[in-house]
């Protein structure tokens, strides 16, 4: 991507702002340089809003491994990114300026305006964000956000995880896999996780799993085995390929498959199914994709619910945030697709002033 023009404090002294568009679709992985541009766009202001809108400058940026499949030109759940468009995303923003009576400058709210440093935000489309006890407000991309919901979701509805279950989850040290076996704990359930290295592992061992294992070792497969002896009543997938195959292999009759992710498969050219699909049959499991925007309706209830446990202490969370604003997200999200990530990955578009005793909050 181009290099983007030097940026000051006060965003709004400035004549220009930048964001990313798509410029090509990837055909495997996402190709840095070429996948995105980056793009200038003349300063909006205040005189620039509807009623109705709010103007917003981006602080935090989500990057998710549902982003790569939004650049495919294929039927899905949401339309594809179109070339020239802004990269679709979630942030955090502060308000600068306001034409709505639920907003005052000032205000910090989730939005999904995508790649870009200010945006103007219909009202009905952002959040104000409220920061809980024992909470940030990096939360609201994470736990409380859509990662955490879709833990929520996915475990206790897909799922329907209850006492003395066995659950496996693969993809566990990442945003969603993390609060997912969580939850499966706080239910009774015992717990294996899967991550890819060493320090994931202790740190899925930190946060109560019964025990973890490192999918990267030689041994994995045969450890994986010797661990589900008891067979698996429970699994949230995450990552698709050999490991789901695998899964497939040690599962219970009857047992509940949430799907929830492929992220090993996102960036390949010729994706790859299990062999044993067959298991699905003689084993009579119940295999089920979910897309989180289908509980829309139920998000109230469920960040009530998060927010308490999260309070309480009984959910811990970490995060990566990448620094260095937009020009970091390319090669981010291509990191996320390697494990870069513990938790959430962010990238801090932009640092707020210790100053003004934000700072701190963020």
């Amino acid at each position: 991507m181009a290099k983007p023009i030097p940026r000051t404090s006060n965003i709004m002294a400035q004549s220009s702002y930048t964001s990313v568009v798509l410029a090509q679709r990837p055909k495997a992985l996402i190709v840095p340089g070429e996948t995105f541009s980056i793009k200038e766009n003349p300063m909006v202001g205040e005189k620039d809003l509807k009623d109705g809108q709010i103007l917003i400058e981006t602080l935090y940026l989500s990057l998710d491994p549902a982003m790569r499949g939004w650049l495919n030109d294929t039927r899905s759940y949401i339309p594809p990114v179109q070339i020239g468009e802004v990269m679709r995303g979630a942030v955090i923003g502060k308000v600068l300026a306001s034409k709505s009576s639920k907003f005052t400058a000032g205000n910090y709210v989730t939005a999904s305006p995508g790649w870009s440093e200010v945006a103007i935000v219909a009202e009905k489309e952002a959040s104000l964000l409220e920061v809980p006890e024992n909470g940030k407000v990096t939360d609201a991309l994470g736990v409380l956000g859509m990662t955490g919901l879709t833990a929520y979701f996915g475990m206790l509805d897909i799922g329907q995880v209850k006492a003395g279950d066995f659950v496996v989850v693969s993809g566990a040290a990442g945003a969603t896999g993390s609060v997912a076996c969580q939850i499966a704990k706080l239910k009774g359930a015992k717990v294996l996780g899967l991550a890819g290295s060493d320090d994931k592992v202790q740190w899925l061992k930190d946060l109560g799993c019964d025990d973890a294992l490192n999918y990267k070792n030689a041994d994995f497969a045969k450890e994986f085995k010797e661990k589900t002896k008891d067979l698996i009543d429970v699994f949230f997938d995450n990552v698709g390929g050999e490991i789901l195959e695998l899964a497939l292999s040690r599962a219970k009759a009857h047992s509940r498959f949430v799907m929830c992710g492929a992220i090993s498969q996102y960036n390949s050219a010729k994706p790859v199914g299990p062999k044993n699909i067959s298991m699905v049959i003689a084993m009579r499991i119940k295999l089920q994709g979910f897309i989180v925007f289908d509980y829309q309706s139920q998000y109230g209830a469920a960040r009530t619910e998060l927010t308490k446990w999260l309070t309480e202490g009984k959910i811990q969370r970490k995060e990566t945030i990448v620094k260095g604003g937009l020009k970091s997200a390319e090669r981010a999200l291509m990191d996320l697709y390697n494990g870069i990530n513990t938790g959430k990955l962010l990238v801090e578009v932009k640092a707020e002033d210790a100053e003004s005793g934000v700072g701190s909050r963020l």
